[in-house]
């Protein structure tokens, strides 16, 4: 509709001109130069308003994100603008007519590939925020979201040229059913990369683990140090590095200690036989005073201490408590020191810890 009002008002001027007494030909040269130069000053002032108008309201705003947006598209929309002038410049002076259906197309292609273009301009800008934000956190491999751009990307311009070849009538039967096979055909030889692919998917979206998380996944305990579209990368405890297909990952038995609000520790010690009931029963005391939430700052709670069987060389004890931190270092100083003052009173108390003894009874 919009083309048909335009083309009525070309006619109209070239009709205006002809009887002023100029040909057909000077007519449409001059209405075509005109027309241009609209259009040209139309983009001048499309200019003007980003610079002068655009820009200042996206500076009073604290995020960066529509500063961003107005710099990346301000040049796309002015030379979208100048190519609809350069279109009714070529339309308007008919020398290519025989070949207008031909010109319509390509011209209609490339006015939906700008339109993409700046779409994705938008997207990126989103895509480099939020990035941006992850890497801060360290929650999310830089190489992912690159990918996860470079995809959405190509689906929007692939999009576009579906669109294209709807609005200029092109049959697509021939092309769908062509790239249904070359997609079979891909997807068995590509099996095994795809199934990792799709993995990543699945663990960039899930969230069992991120970059910086303490795992465990079979026999392997590490630190994540990568995330990536193949494969995950694990930082030992031994210092290696030890690298995972993404499927492995997805299908395995995660243990993520990150993820602990509280870490529940369980430890057992043994005092040997022959200790006097009194000091038997204050090893509880004992343990209680050690293990103390005001006293050792990583430590939460005391959840119970036990006297809990008759050992073969000793009588043993069982101690269950809980600790405020995530961290493994400060959880090993944290049991180091309750160790010691474990020690320490016992030598005070004159209890011994028991070790493997044998007593043997001899008749003669």
């Amino acid at each position: 509709m919009l083309n048909i009002d335009i083309q009525s008002s070309l006619a109209y001027l070239n009709q205006l001109f002809e009887n002023l007494g100029l040909s057909e030909l000077q007519s449409r040269i001059i209405v075509s130069a005109l027309i241009f130069i609209g259009f040209i000053i139309f983009g001048w002032i499309v200019d003007i308003i980003f610079e002068h108008y655009f820009k200042k309201l996206a500076k009073k705003t604290k995020t960066k994100i529509d500063d961003e947006i107005i710099k990346n598209v301000k040049r796309p929309i002015f030379v979208l603008v100048i190519f609809f002038g350069v279109y009714f410049f070529i339309q308007n002076l008919g020398v290519l007519q025989q070949y207008q259906e031909v010109i319509d197309n390509v011209f209609l292609l490339i006015e939906i590939l700008l339109v993409a273009y700046i779409f994705t301009r938008i997207t990126n800008v989103l895509f480099a925020w939020y990035a941006e934000r992850q890497e801060k956190r360290k929650k999310t491999s830089q190489h992912i979201l690159f990918v996860f751009r470079g995809i959405f990307n190509a689906v929007v311009y692939l999009t576009a040229f579906f669109i294209f070849m709807g609005l200029a009538g092109i049959d697509l039967t021939g092309l769908a059913i062509g790239g249904a096979a070359t997609a079979i055909v891909l997807g068995f030889a590509l099996q095994h990369v795809l199934s990792d692919f799709f993995s990543a998917f699945s663990i960039y979206f899930d969230r069992p683990f991120e970059i910086g998380d303490f795992i465990i996944v079979g026999d392997y305990a590490g630190t994540v140090t990568k995330i990536g579209m193949k494969s995950t990368r694990l930082e030992l405890l031994q210092g290696e590095e030890l690298v995972l297909s993404n499927k492995e990952l997805t299908t395995a038995s995660v243990r993520n200690f990150k993820k602990m609000n509280k870490r529940r520790i369980e430890f057992n010690f043994g005092v040997t036989y022959g200790i006097p009931l009194k000091k038997l029963k204050k090893i509880i005391e004992i343990i209680e005073s050690i293990i103390d939430p005001e006293k050792l700052e990583y430590v939460h709670s005391l959840d119970r201490v036990h006297f809990t069987e008759f050992g073969d060389y000793s009588l043993n004890f069982n101690v269950i408590y809980f600790m405020n931190t995530k961290d493994y270092k400060k959880y090993r100083d944290t049991q180091q020191e309750i160790n010691f003052k474990i020690v320490e009173a016992f030598e005070k108390e004159g209890i011994e810890m028991a070790f493997p003894t044998q007593t043997i009874f001899l008749n003669k």
